[in-house]
């Protein structure tokens, strides 16, 4: 049965805790789908994962659409949520909601997510006003990282942490029916979780969230240029990977593969008549 917002909302009421991971291609998301996890984010980290770039910033809508998309197609059940791009959702509340349509029509979203607390809450209540669910997303904001400085833990003297709190029930009264909270002090994560009514997918931000979100790159060890101290390595992936490429390699140069169960025949006369 297909996740969507209410489930979020349910699951916030229980207690009970919410999965989501990254994905940004067809048969990723069909595996996690096939898992049970409860939403696939189609995050602009595929600038870092997937494309190669340093940061977020480079990611286009059509980037997020093309990638999208083929997420959507692999999720049956999970919610897909898809994130708006860099300066998609600044420049206006009308390119906010035109881009975020593109993302639910093109992209096949079933919610999309944008960064930033007090000043892009006018953007959030206007794209949930015409009827798209926002995921917000605070704390340390990728798409902002030129300003901040760098990747740095957010919301640590008693001003910041203030600010964080108040972004968070900002964004709630704009609309958003959750909010990610990303490198945040634990204890200021399950404050926030706790003074809000929508849940928290926490990145970096500890125990105390509602939910936990990954890069599943990281996670799975196929990502190795930078690794955040709150990633764990549930399986390691990569170096398996690795080891199947060099497999392949030194069979293909030794000449042990194809063999004979790998290839098709065809019968000696009808080759004898092709002489």
């Amino acid at each position: 049965m297909k996740k969507t917002v209410t489930t979020f909302a349910k699951a916030k009421a229980s207690g009970e805790k919410l999965t989501m991971l990254t994905a940004y291609d067809y048969s990723t998301a069909k595996l996690m789908d096939e898992a049970g996890v409860d939403s696939i984010l189609v995050g602009d980290s595929l600038g870092n994962v997937v494309l190669g770039y340093e940061d977020t910033v480079s990611v286009t809508m059509e980037d997020m659409i093309h990638h999208g998309a083929a997420v959507a197609r692999g999720a049956k059940e999970a919610l897909v949520v898809i994130d708006m791009p860099f300066m998609s959702y600044q420049t206006s509340v009308y390119d906010a909601v035109v881009n975020a349509g593109r993302l639910m029509k093109e992209g096949r979203a079933n919610a999309v997510k944008l960064e930033g607390g007090v000043e892009v809450a006018p953007q959030i209540k206007a794209i949930t006003q015409a009827g798209i669910p926002v995921c917000a997303h605070i704390g340390l904001t990728p798409q902002s990282i030129n300003a901040f400085g760098g990747f740095k833990v957010q919301g640590k003297t008693e001003a910041a942490a203030q600010k964080l709190i108040d972004d968070a029930l900002v964004v709630q009264d704009a609309g958003a029916f959750a909010v990610v909270l990303e490198c945040v002090p634990e204890k200021l994560a399950t404050l926030v979780t706790e003074k809000l009514d929508i849940p928290t997918i926490g990145i970096g931000a500890g125990n105390g969230c509602d939910g936990q979100v990954l890069v599943y790159a990281d996670m799975l060890g196929m990502f190795s240029d930078f690794t955040p101290k709150f990633v764990k390595r549930f399986a390691e992936i990569g170096p398996q990977m690795t080891d199947g490429f060099k497999s392949y390699i030194k069979e293909v140069k030794d000449g042990t593969y194809p063999s004979a169960e790998h290839t098709y025949a065809i019968a000696d006369d009808v080759i004898e008549k092709l002489y």
